[in-house]
């Protein structure tokens, strides 16, 4: 955020007047406003330089910058990062490996984490990608009541991913019964 311009900061002979209920003054000379910013017992604050002239209003600042910053802060509560969590597995993977991977890949889903699933080929076994597809899609099978697949199984040089992104359980609100 830009800083703005206050009170006496401001060096231009005219300003575009805006009062704090946002009712428009005209444009005034630079002084006068400053005298009226002091007779309410509020700040000249510059919100608009690049206007011709420059539009400043009337506003308590200090207040001002406080809702700006609490309403940042809000805004950085309410976001999520997602994070992306790796599972790798083998085209000749075991039916009990796999099941323990899902597992934890449905673990990661339900705390909010995508899911990049991957098979490494090696040598010759890039022949069998058939096969590493297959196990992919038994693997998205095992966790779809925790995550939903959000690209299929892909071929991309010698690995094959896939990624599953966890389901967002929508919050129903509290049913209250007045008896």
């Amino acid at each position: 955020m830009s800083e703005n311009l206050i009170n006496e900061d401001i060096r231009v002979k005219e300003v575009r007047l805006v009062d704090e209920d946002g009712t428009q003054l005209g444009v005034v000379p630079t002084t006068q406003a400053q005298a009226m910013a002091i007779e309410r017992e509020l700040d000249l604050v510059m919100i608009a330089p690049q206007g011709v002239p420059p539009v400043c209003k009337l506003m308590d600042y200090g207040k001002h910058r406080f809702e700006l910053s609490k309403r940042e802060k809000e805004n950085r509560k309410r976001q999520k990062i997602v994070v992306m969590k790796e599972i790798q597995l083998s085209y000749s993977i075991e039916e009990r490996d796999l099941e323990i991977k899902a597992r934890n890949a449905m673990r990661m889903l339900r705390d909010g984490d995508k899911v990049r699933v991957s098979i490494r080929f090696r040598g010759r076994q890039i022949v069998h990608a058939n096969l590493g597809e297959k196990v992919m899609l038994h693997f998205a099978d095992i966790v779809k009541e925790a995550g939903k697949l959000e690209r299929l199984p892909k071929l991309e040089g010698r690995s094959m991913q896939m990624f599953i992104s966890p389901i967002v359980a929508k919050e129903q609100p509290d049913k209250k019964t007045d008896d």
